[in-house]
């Protein structure tokens, strides 16, 4: 209607008249069409305002919400989340590292469940802003900002020093501070947390000694029925009726009893000083023990105190004590009687040989780190004596000779050193050839004597060689012991007393038997499975013979 309203309002120029009428003024309305609306900010102040992830500086200043606004950018189309590859850290996209920790983590993640706020872990270390909050502001002012662990009593849970301090550090500058009374608690807790940290840290530290020095705890086990007769008379004491009944050694011939005790091999056997009454011997299995001889032939007393296989024993002159050297480099005076151990040494080497000298109890033990070192049980377990140090390889062996005023040691290096008792410098005399071989396992003859007359060595080149300790220490050429394979085993040599017969075990289980003058072998007897590693004569019994072996069994031959 209004289309003809405007068309009705204009005439024809020619009229029928022919006079010329001026025209009228009408109003059109007009419709603006817009095909491409307008999009974003005249200004552009987006695209202005966006900056590079690696740019280091900002055209402008930034307010705090653009400054830590979330990296932006167009997605992949090509990618089912949009993020390119390159851009990810994590399987759900990207993902910014904060510093935080699990208790400060665990404390907010808490307080927003209970009460709606927590502080924002982005301006946690902001030096632009202090008091970041994310969720219900309005709880947050009515709760001034505590926590949950602020708002409960802090005795109903002990919170460990540093996390007490870490949390007072981090609500300090966030407008959250300590009551009076809070702050009293707080210190109390700390004081009660730090008392129990410092004793739980005392006693993880001696056990870390313990554990570095190896040294554990000794024990001791009584198997006989009683320790002492009516007559006061301990179960150690020798016999009054033990009598030697002749002075000339036999050949024994026949195994008469068998001990079985150990689990495993035992390395060395000991009988006791003067009378053999008792054999001491330690084994594979960690333990040692020690044997009834006379009587019901059973085991007496178990000693346990290494962690790892005993490697040698050693009595003391009048066998109230003995020594023990083990794997686990710990080396122990014992209380043969009562199982009680006297002292305890950890050293830098595995101790291979142990020996007491008869004068002042000192303990000297060769170790694997080619010293011989000295001990005193009256003194501290961390205090050294002496240490012998001259030879290139592992200690194996050291005998006193002269009265106990010299030591002789043997060596992985092939050498055999002699030294001044207490004197650790410098050797006396430097024994060395081209043709020797290692030495591990040396016999005093005669055994129970200051004053050795020869020693009987173990040569690894399968033989045993004797040499003279008089006014010169020199090998004797005449005399030379073969036949037996011992090459790679520390066989120990055992000499009968008068020094008629020398016995020596092998690497096949072998027991050996020489005479002395003619050095030709007397007879050879299968002792046991495997390595008879020790053969040792006894003191009193003139045909009784111990052999024990890596088989786990200790022989008594006679």
């Amino acid at each position: 209607a209004k289309k003809m309203d405007a068309l009705g309002a204009y005439e024809s120029d020619g009229s029928s008249d022919g006079t010329k009428q001026p025209k009228k003024k009408t109003s059109v309305t007009t419709i603006a069409v817009k095909a491409a609306p307008d999009v974003g900010d005249p200004e552009n102040e987006v695209a202005r305002h966006m900056v590079h992830n690696a740019s280091k500086s900002v055209a402008y200043n930034p307010t705090y919400e653009q400054l830590w606004a979330p990296e932006q950018g167009p997605k992949n189309p090509n990618y089912r989340d949009g993020i390119t590859p390159g851009m990810r850290n994590h399987l759900m996209g990207s993902v910014e590292k904060t510093n935080l920790a699990d208790f400060h983590f665990e404390e907010q993640f808490q307080t927003f469940n209970s009460f709606g706020y927590a502080m924002d872990p982005s301006a946690a270390f902001s030096a632009h802003h202090t008091g970041g909050v994310v969720g219900n502001l309005k709880q947050h002012s009515d709760m001034t900002g505590r926590s949950v662990h602020q708002a409960t009593k802090r005795d109903t849970q002990k919170r460990k020093r540093g996390d007490d301090l870490a949390l007072q550090k981090a609500l300090q500058g966030r407008g959250t501070e300590l009551t009076a009374e809070e702050a009293e608690e707080v210190a109390k807790d700390m004081a009660e947390v730090q008392s129990k940290e410092e004793k739980e840290a005392a006693v993880k530290e001696e056990l870390k000694k313990r554990d570095m020095s190896g040294i554990i705890e000794a024990t001791s086990q009584f198997h006989g029925k009683k320790e002492a007769d009516y007559q006061g008379r301990t179960w150690i004491d020798i016999p009054s009726d033990l009598k030697p009944n002749d002075d000339q050694s036999y050949i024994p011939k026949s195994c008469v009893h068998t001990w079985s005790g150990h689990t495993k091999g035992v390395h060395a056997i000991r009988w006791f000083p003067k009378a053999g009454h008792l054999l001491l011997s330690c084994s594979m299995d960690c333990k040692i023990k020690i044997w009834d001889v006379y009587n019901n032939r059973k085991c007496m007393r178990t000693y346990v105190g290494h962690s790892k296989p005993v490697r040698d024993i050693c009595f003391s002159e009048d066998g109230r004590h003995f020594a023990s050297a083990g794997y686990d480099k710990v080396v122990r005076y014992w209380d043969t009687e009562t199982g009680q151990s006297i002292q305890a040494w950890s050293g830098k080497g595995i101790p291979y040989c142990v020996n007491i000298h008869p004068r002042d109890n000192c303990i000297l033990a060769g170790c694997s780190n080619k010293n011989l070192v000295q001990w005193d049980p009256r003194s501290p377990p961390d205090e050294t004596v002496q240490e012998y140090v001259q030879h290139l390889g592992a200690v194996n062996t050291c005998t006193f000779i002269d009265n106990y005023r010299r030591v002789v040691t043997t060596s992985d290096d092939k050498k055999i050193f002699l030294w001044e008792y207490g004197i650790g410098t410098a050797p006396m005399k430097h024994v060395s050839e081209p043709w020797m071989h290692s030495m591990p396992a040396v016999t005093p003859c005669p055994v129970n004597d200051g004053d050795p007359k020869y020693l009987l060595c173990q040569s690894l080149d399968n033989q045993i060689l004797v040499y003279a300790c008089g006014d010169r220490f020199k090998l004797n050429k005449k005399k030379h012991f073969t036949g037996h394979t011992i090459a790679g085993y520390a066989c120990q040599v055992g000499v009968s007393k008068d020094g008629k017969y020398v016995i020596s075990g092998d690497g096949d289980g072998r027991l050996w038997l020489w005479d002395w003058k003619s050095t030709k072998v007397y007879r050879k007897i299968k002792a046991h499975d495997g390595v008879c590693i020790g053969a040792i004569w006894h003191p009193v019994e003139q045909s009784k013979v111990a052999t024990c072996g890596w088989d786990g069994l200790i022989k008594f031959w006679d």
